[in-house]
């Protein structure tokens, strides 16, 4: 078993399968008991009944899109915990605001699996600059890497020429972070004369990292893999070494619906990525649809990836089903762009455009304002910052010239 985490990596697909429907319905039962959300959303449902993923495909679907409102309805989990407060270790708040908890169980957020998958092990040194502030991804690397037996650096993000200096001085063999950072950091250590010469693997999420990239970061003697997951779900899918797409966690259950919808579509279509969490009783989210676009690998159902492991495979992130865009690693969502507008009645319409490169986000409010002074731009720049945790531009444009489509956010980057 040196090669993977655990033996239900490698069980044989019927097996898995059999197993995936029966924790479904127990944590149905489980909802049901001691969640009020789930218990009114599920009232009518035999838990006894969820026999296959037909069955599960009648249940009804709770998208992340929906959680601040209903978080401000019943704070502050809006009622989908099952666990009470006191018995949650903390609570993290997201951009939308969305809360998200975690329990106390080891590696609450199953990530240890995906960074065995690349490569780390007991001993290591793990470097990890996503944020341990407001967001759980800082914890959620931490509890994984601990859980794996390694030490772990809190760094964080920002401040990068102190980074480079305690990467110089601690010589970690391990980085936990978005791709592009670890990018800045290694460029900017080659700047000041210290390059970093310790890193060798990496696992990368929150952001895209194109093949480019990925070459780059070889260049310079470090192997990168992604992880997929949500600061909700915790691990979804994960890359290995020589595998054909995102081999998903063994702790989850993952559809892939029509967009906006309820019902499956065939293997190898894209549509929205809907997951239901197993043996987590703290937060027992059922039939959750996390807004983003993936496909299963044709025939990997029947057929092992090259690394050996059974389980169905992710194409990867292929966009969003809804408007929300990721900026930077955080989520900027329709919403807080209505809220920017709320709060400046000169502004009649407006769009957020992304432009820019991956990890190089260039985000600008497009204003069609009753005036267009730099005040009103400081102004409106600042409530950007407030509302969304992240810097944007202001730009005013001619009355009537935005488009009529109904979007909100264009996501206008490269990702080549």
């Amino acid at each position: 078993m040196a090669d993977y985490f655990d033996s239900l990596e490698t069980r044989a697909p019927a097996e898995r399968e059999a197993a995936l429907i029966a924790a479904v319905a127990r944590q149905v039962a489980h909802a049901q008991s001691h969640a009020p959300y789930f218990a009114e959303v599920l009232c009518d449902v035999d838990a006894r009944g969820i026999t296959s993923r037909a069955a599960l495909a009648t249940l009804p679907v709770t998208r992340k899109s929906e959680l601040t409102a209903r978080q401000r309805l019943a704070p502050p989990l809006g009622g989908l915990n099952a666990t009470p407060l006191g018995g949650l270790r903390h609570v993290f708040q997201s951009p939308g605001p969305i809360h998200e908890p975690d329990g106390f169980s080891e590696d609450w957020w199953r990530t240890a699996r995906a960074m065995f998958a690349a490569g780390f092990r007991a001993g290591d040194l793990v470097y990890n600059t996503f944020s341990y502030h407001f967001t759980p991804a800082g914890m959620m690397m931490e509890s994984g890497a601990h859980r794996l037996g390694c030490c772990v650096f809190p760094a964080g993000t920002g401040q990068t020429e102190s980074q480079v200096q305690a990467l110089a001085s601690l010589q970690p063999s391990a980085y936990a972070g978005t791709p592009s950072f670890l990018k800045l950091l290694i460029e900017r250590g080659e700047e000041m004369g210290m390059p970093c010469k310790s890193l060798s693997r990496a696992l990368v999420s929150g952001e895209a990292c194109p093949p480019a990239l990925r070459a780059w970061l070889l260049d310079h003697g470090i192997t990168a893999r992604q992880m997929y997951g949500t600061a909700d779900l915790g691990l979804i899918a994960y890359e290995t070494e020589g595998g054909d797409g995102w081999v998903v966690d063994e702790g989850v259950l993952v559809e892939i619906v029509e967009p906006g919808g309820t019902q499956p579509v065939p293997e190898g279509e894209t549509g929205e990525v809907v997951v239901t969490v197993l043996g987590n009783g703290d937060y027992p989210l059922i039939r959750f649809g996390t807004g983003d676009l993936s496909a299963i690998v044709a025939d990997s159902s029947h057929r092992a990836s090259p690394c050996g492991r059974t389980n169905i495979r992710l194409k990867g992130w292929l966009g969003r089903a809804d408007q929300t865009t990721k900026v930077k690693g955080m989520f900027v969502h329709p919403g807080q762009v209505a809220d920017v507008v709320r709060r400046h009645p000169e502004i009649r319409a407006a769009r957020l455009v992304v432009t820019g490169t991956v990890g190089a986000d260039v985000m600008t409010l497009h204003c069609d304002a009753t005036q267009d002074d730099e005040g009103l731009a400081r102004s409106i720049s600042d409530s950007m910052r407030e509302v969304m945790r992240l810097r944007g531009e202001v730009r005013f444009v001619p009355a009537g010239s935005l488009p009529q489509d109904g979007k909100v956010i264009e996501d206008a980057r490269r990702y080549d």
